[in-house]
């Protein structure tokens, strides 16, 4: 059941996902939430695989949430187990060592925006929204929405999108930071994939570092972000992707990198 839940398509280094619930504009359940966790930890050691992006079926929604008709089942206990595998999936996804980017199609409330916010890149597509809204369910946002909002929108305008609830659309979701680009809706996945192809050419032990230094880095201070910084630099020294670098600049050529 899980391969319908969740849809995978490969094109050249890129993995599209795509959260395949539109009869509930993709909200999460338990299933889903397996399904996706089990891909991006198969795509983590994928040497095959680039760049991710993450979508929703349909053009309504990227994804609402949590699936609330499931949730009013669950006791809770299961409420804590769904939280619990829902932090920790969007966890592994920030820290996969290879660019996630998130194409928000459509709606993207509660855990949709966590699951954007966990990504690395956010391009929308104009008439999406996005928001927090779990407050207005008496609850808070779970899923890292909490941490990872204000750390790129700024605290303020974090604490007032989540204490209201309040749903952003897609240009206002550009003019916060809170999204990269916002497009037509029938040029997301073009711009998506443009945006990938781009990071393919790159060298992918670099990525892994860079992301790796800027995530980690972004928690300390700057002197101890420069060292994280100094370290992750020192790795990509050794590696014959910086020789072929160099070697295709000399020859004026394309690099053609192996992650080696």
């Amino acid at each position: 059941m899980n391969d319908t839940l969740l849809l995978v398509e490969r094109e050249d280094q890129i993995a599209v996902l795509t959260l395949n619930r539109p009869q509930v504009m993709n909200s999460f359940n338990f299933d889903m939430l397996r399904a996706l966790r089990d891909q991006v930890e198969a795509l983590r050691f994928d040497p095959d695989v680039r760049v991710v992006i993450v979508t929703g079926a349909g053009d309504r929604a990227f994804c609402a949430g949590a699936d609330l008709k499931e949730r009013a089942t669950l006791s809770p206990i299961q409420v804590k187990e769904f939280i619990f595998t829902i932090r920790n999936l969007f966890t592994s996804i920030e820290q996969l060592p290879k660019p996630v980017i998130a194409a928000v199609n459509g709606i993207a409330l509660g855990g949709g925006t966590e699951l954007a916010l966990a990504c690395d890149v956010r391009i929308a597509a104009r008439g999406a929204s996005m928001g927090l809204t779990e407050t207005r369910l008496a609850i808070i946002p779970g899923a890292g929405g909490t941490q990872r909002l204000p750390r790129i929108v700024g605290k303020g305008k974090a604490k007032e999108l989540i204490f209201t609830g309040r749903r952003v659309d897609a240009e206002e979701a550009l003019a916060i930071g809170l999204v990269n680009e916002v497009c037509d809706p029938e040029a997301l996945l073009p711009a998506c994939k443009k945006m990938a192809g781009m990071m393919c050419e790159t060298g992918p032990i670099a990525i892994e570092q860079a992301k790796y230094a800027i995530n980690y880095g972004m928690e300390t201070d700057l002197s101890t972000g420069l060292a994280i910084e100094s370290n992750a630099y020192w790795v990509t020294i050794p590696t014959e992707d910086r020789l072929e670098g160099l070697a295709a600049f000399r020859e004026k050529r394309k690099p053609v990198y192996r992650g080696k």
